[in-house]
């Protein structure tokens, strides 16, 4: 029994942690409130944003899983006195990624559908966060399989929830270039040599955001567009960690190559 509370959070924290972060998303959509837009006029220049208690709940959400996995993390026995930073970026990541479908998802079975996909996905984050902090836990490959699969996933619902909502360039392009970059870096970090690759991550995040930006007018279904841009996120990603080990460039582009390839034909078959 002891061992288990070595790499096992309290069930207790955990449930207290998922379900205030569910109970915001709730809140978010049943409370009905005003929309304000935020314009700058300039000469040449016109900019104009909407404002609704979504987004503002979006941050809060994100703040308050950020702060709730701290909480979480600092129960840890091998936590000790180290820094818990690399284990709060993911879970914060998704709670935000996860308020933007959950608040143009359509009411009923679909909403319902999505609340409790959102509720798996927290759940499995913050456990799996919790398991790497030890590198030593017997479960440790398995979390960390988890989170890098979970990382693409939310890469794929934010872009796809990004070319639903019709979101402006001038919007998706920076949060395409913020979500890669923190999810090429997590998941860098994740073999357990504490190696905090920011130039690839910097690299990576402007790759996808040109590319995004270059989809931007194509005639592309939301999927089609997700899937067009989490193939080079997966295949550059791959790419860092295959030089990182020392493997000779063309061998190790040869894989992340074939997997661009493959997402983007899949991309053709999903209207």
């Amino acid at each position: 029994m002891q061992e288990n509370r070595s790499y096992l959070p309290s069930a207790d924290r955990v449930g207290v942690l998922v379900a205030s972060v569910l109970l915001a998303f709730a809140l978010t959509r049943l409370i009905q409130s005003p929309r304000f837009t935020l314009t700058i006029a300039l000469p040449g220049f016109y900019f104009a944003y909407p404002i609704t208690l979504g987004s503002i709940m979006s941050l809060l959400t994100a703040a308050l899983s950020a702060t709730g996995m701290s909480w979480l993390t600092r129960d840890h026995p091998a936590l000790g006195e180290k820094p818990n930073i690399e284990h709060i970026m993911l879970p914060t990541l998704t709670t935000f990624v996860l308020g933007a479908p959950l608040s143009i998802l359509p009411d009923g079975i679909t909403w319902w559908a999505g609340f409790s996909f959102a509720a798996i996905l927290l759940l499995i984050v913050f456990l799996a966060e919790y398991i790497t902090i030890d590198p030593s836990t017997p479960t440790y490959g398995f979390a960390r399989a988890g989170l890098t699969a979970l990382a693409y996933v939310l890469f794929l619902i934010l872009t796809t929830s990004l070319r639903y909502s019709g979101a402006r360039m001038f919007l998706f392009v920076p949060a395409i270039f913020l979500v890669a970059a923190l999810i090429c870096l997590r998941i860098l970090h994740l073999d357990g040599t504490d190696r905090w690759d920011f130039p690839w991550a910097i690299g990576v995040g402007i790759v996808c955001a040109q590319v995004g930006a270059g989809l931007h007018y194509w005639p592309l279904t939301p999927i089609q567009f997700g899937l067009a841009l989490t193939g080079p996120l997966y295949a550059l990603t791959m790419l860092s960690v295959s030089l990182a080990e020392n493997i000779p460039l063309r061998r190790a582009a040869l894989a992340p190559a074939i997997i661009v390839g493959i997402a983007w034909v899949s991309a053709l078959f999903f209207r």
